[in-house]
């Protein structure tokens, strides 16, 4: 039984309502129900012991309800993370005076060619220039508007020509892609005109089709010809070859990184047979095009999907095969596959109550058990949260440390190695490693603790060794040098060689989940799913995995996606990747364009088949790749 005021005084609005607090919630009158919520307007008696039972207190006062009580602690409490669990019982609706317009019906009422302010920034980037473009005003309001104009348009050309035509004036800047809002201020940088600044880029091809590369490639270059200095941290084949100059660091990742292999133009750098970038560049290296395609006889189908801009389309993904959903920017990929099947699976599969986007029906004729989404987010909300724990390797690993001599002497088990648990870890820091200190007017600072020198445990656990190394030295230690450590312990050594497997070699395996980028999230959360002994009748979700990854590691990616498949499992992808793109059993082009004029279904089929089709402009660039192979 709870304890305390709240749960006592919530009692006394049990009593007053008639319903014991093991009812369930949804059995308790509408009167009840309204109570518990919304709190009451009365003051309920409640009385109060003190854990010795010796004394009482009783009293009476308002409940506040759940609801009341949540929106009290969201306001009163300075925590980013106890308002962001209590966000999860919340959702945002639009006002009811203003319709979310956010504006006075006076205001709303001034209108520019029939349309409002807000309606005009409800249009997308392209939409805007056309409907300024076309603005027609008379000989006083042109003279007075001309220089206004002027400017609109020119800003509006620039989001164009950087890829974000898509994009609606009034998107919220929470909602875009890193890529996105790199490019949003690249577009900004442009308008400036500014002279002999030095610009660093960290791949603003991410998120683009390759028609619209060209378009970013072309600004970048506007901006070096204005008397600029471009460093562009990239893995797109165009970018590097419509570089000025090249530096390709290497020879591997990690340990095995840091040096400058090979520098100059591109053609130098394909010259360079110990550069792998290059080696790829000359085509000595390459991601074969596989000889067969697998095919389905079993399939999903999603009929009448119309959120956002997909204009009610019906779409069919066969099972147990590889498919990559393809289009430019915008084209409503992520919409199809995010906002509408996954909510629309999770509902059938899972009884989720996620409402999916607009849809007229969901069938599979085959075995479907679950569906699972991996995508960027970080693989924990704390620092605690690493890649050893993720994977459950560390699981492992703690129990070798246990079954050493020196642990058994000491009748240490298993749990004494963990940093979350009192005994073996640090108390000072509390398994932290750092400790937080708290400024009023200024972003909390984390200095290292004192006490263990940020090694999360105690001087007893450090003792314990397994060929020479603590508990903490195997966290501070790379996959690869923990491969070597644990390569006669079976468990260990294949959780390690998968991440090896998807080019996570290089990675600490106590390194904070918080520092590790949205793409090495995406791998870890592949290579846990890979060490599963699934059903294979899961379908797999990726939203553009080969984010950060060099040509060589995108192989990697193949190969494991490819595993997955091979299990009976079903991998759909979302893919800008060439690469990738022919690499998939089957290819469904959404398009034409993005925006408005995007949504509709341009082809399916193999790579092949798409390469074939006019119209698509997925397959014009798909036609070169197979043809180059």
């Amino acid at each position: 039984m709870m304890g305390g005021y709240y749960a006592q005084l919530l009692e006394g609005v049990a009593k007053k309502y008639g319903f014991s607090m093991d009812t369930q919630f949804n059995a308790l009158s509408p009167e009840a129900r309204k109570a518990v919520l919304y709190g009451t307007d009365e003051k309920i008696p409640y009385k109060i012991e003190s854990k010795s039972g010796e004394s009482t207190y009783a009293g009476s006062a308002r409940f506040e309800g759940v609801v009341g009580n949540l929106e009290r602690l969201y306001r009163q409490t300075d925590s980013e993370a106890r308002r962001a669990e209590m966000e999860k019982y919340m959702r945002e609706l639009a006002c009811p005076s203003c319709g979310g317009k956010r504006l006075k019906p006076e205001v709303l009422a001034v209108k520019l060619n029939g349309k409002n302010i807000i309606e005009a920034t409800e249009l997308s980037v392209e939409s805007a220039y056309g409907f300024f473009n076309s603005l027609r005003l008379s000989k006083t309001d042109e003279a007075i508007a001309k220089p206004v104009l002027r400017e609109i348009l020119s800003r509006l050309d620039f989001l164009m020509n950087v890829g974000v035509g898509y994009l609606s004036l009034s998107r919220v800047t929470g909602t875009l892609s890193g890529g996105e809002a790199q490019r949003i201020r690249l577009a900004t940088q442009i308008g400036a005109n500014l002279m002999g600044v030095l610009y660093v880029l960290d791949e603003p091809s991410i998120g683009l089709h390759q028609r619209d590369n060209q378009m970013l490639i072309d600004t970048l270059r506007r901006l070096r010809d204005l008397g600029n200095t471009l460093i562009v941290v990239e893995h797109d084949e165009d970018t590097i070859r419509s570089a000025d100059h090249v530096v390709d660091m290497g020879p591997g990742a990690g340990l095995h990184g840091g040096y400058v292999v090979a520098e100059g133009t591109p053609e130098e750098i394909e010259g360079d047979a110990n550069s792998l970038t290059g080696q790829y560049l000359a085509g000595t290296l390459k991601i074969e095009t596989p000889g067969e395609r697998r095919r389905s006889e079993h399939s999903i189908s999603i009929s009448g999907c119309s959120e956002n801009n997909l204009k009610k389309i019906d779409v069919e993904i066969p099972l147990g095969v590889f498919t990559v959903v393809t289009g430019v920017s915008g084209s409503g990929k992520s919409t199809l596959i995010y906002d509408t099947l996954y909510p629309a699976l999770q509902k059938v599969l899972h009884q989720s109550r996620v409402t999916p986007g607009k849809h007229r029906s969901l069938k599979f004729n085959g075995d479907v058990d679950k569906v699972i989404v991996i995508d960027q987010s970080p693989i924990g909300k704390t620092p605690r949260s690493n890649p050893a724990t993720y994977t459950k390797v560390f699981d492992e690993i703690r129990r070798v440390f246990a079954t050493t001599k020196e642990a058994k002497v000491r009748g240490y088990q298993p749990g004494r190695f963990s940093f979350n648990l009192k005994g073996g870890r640090c108390e000072a820091c509390e398994g932290d490693g750092m400790i937080k200190i708290e400024m009023n007017f200024l972003p909390d600072v984390y200095v290292e603790c004192e006490e263990c020198k940020g090694t999360r445990y105690n001087s007893e656990t450090l003792e314990v060794k397994y060929k020479g190394k603590s508990i903490a030295e195997v966290l501070d230690m790379t996959v690869e040098e923990n491969l070597e450590l644990f390569q006669n312990i079976p468990p260990i050594r294949h959780k390690l060689e998968t991440l090896a497997a998807v080019g996570l070699e290089y990675i600490k395996l106590g390194q904070s989940s918080t520092t590790l980028s949205g793409g090495e999230a995406q791998r870890i959360k592949l290579t846990r799913e890979l060490a599963k002994k699934g059903t294979g009748n899961t379908i797999y979700l990726l939203d553009e995995p080969t984010t950060g990854l060099h040509f060589h590691d995108v192989k990697k990616l193949i190969a494991v996606l490819n595993e997955l498949v091979e299990k009976g499992n079903t991998v759909v992808v979302i893919e800008h990747n060439l690469d990738v793109i022919k690499s998939a059993d089957h290819i469904i082009d959404l398009g034409p364009e993005g925006g408005d004029r995007g949504g509709y279904i341009v082809a399916t089929g193999t790579p092949e088949e798409i390469a074939e089709n006019p119209a698509s402009h997925t397959g014009e660039f798909l036609q070169r790749m197979l043809g180059r192979v």
